[in-house]
């Protein structure tokens, strides 16, 4: 399977096409609903809950955007979906509601968030909406291991793996010594047969999503561009940007 030719056809919105200084918050409904105004394709991120629902957020904890304390993983649902946001009226969506919106009149480009503990449950849970979905979606993943399970679980979805040249700095500190040198220089691709790469736009140009794209004809999306420096570089080394902060 070759990755589709929507996948790169248009830039893709960063959790939405998000502005904060209007009210419009990332991942919520409003940023969804400005991308597809705007004919974007839309990033989104995907966390598991406490009793197997996938909900449209970005951090695995409460706070920075809303109201309260707490992992989501220890929150069901129906919990999360009380939740205040700050500055917006709006709730938290699970990945039903989301797909309920889209509807299928952009492409979606879905993060499945990883605790890097070998739990499925949420690839699980987004295939069986996606069953139901007749719309253009692609799924990756930073975890090589959750990026396996893509491929087995709905290997008739375009998946891809999100990766960096190093995982050196704090964020990774969670990661064992293995998993860290297993994500290194996409070395994982025989395993998990990703149909494209996105790669931070800091470390291009680099040398694996450069084998990845010319050699093995992978498209290359770069995330996340927010500067007209980050255009420039993504123009000369990928097929296609994932944005934020402007409107290319």
């Amino acid at each position: 399977m070759r990755a589709p030719d929507w996948l790169t056809a248009r830039p893709v919105a960063h959790r939405g096409l998000h502005d904060a200084a209007r009210g419009i918050i990332e991942n919520m409904p409003g940023a969804v609903t400005a991308a597809i105004a705007g004919n974007f394709a839309i990033e989104v991120d995907l966390q598991l809950t406490a009793d197997g629902e996938a909900m449209v957020h970005h951090d695995d904890e409460l706070g920075r955007l809303t109201e309260g304390t707490g992992a989501l993983l220890g929150k069901t649902a129906a919990e999360l979906k009380a939740v205040n946001f700050r500055d917006t009226a709006e709730r938290m969506m699970s990945f039903g509601d989301l797909c309920a919106l889209v509807d299928g009149r952009v492409p979606l480009v879905i993060e499945v968030k990883s605790h890097f503990d070998g739990d499925r449950k949420l690839v699980a849970r987004m295939a069986q909406v996606l069953a139901g979905y007749s719309g253009p979606a692609a799924v990756m993943s930073f975890d090589p291991d959750q990026v396996l399970a893509l491929r087995e679980t709905i290997p008739e979805r375009p998946r891809g793996i999100i990766a960096q040249r190093s995982y050196d700095d704090g964020y990774w500190n969670k990661l064992t010594p293995a998993q860290r040198d297993g994500m290194l220089h996409l070395r994982h691709v025989f395993r998990t047969r990703p149909h494209f790469v996105s790669y931070w736009i800091n470390d291009l140009p680099a040398l694996a999503p450069w084998i990845a794209r010319h050699v093995f004809g992978l498209p290359l999306l770069t995330w996340t561009v927010r500067t007209p420096e980050q255009r420039e570089r993504a123009a000369r080394y990928a097929d296609q940007i994932t944005f934020e902060g402007f409107v290319p």
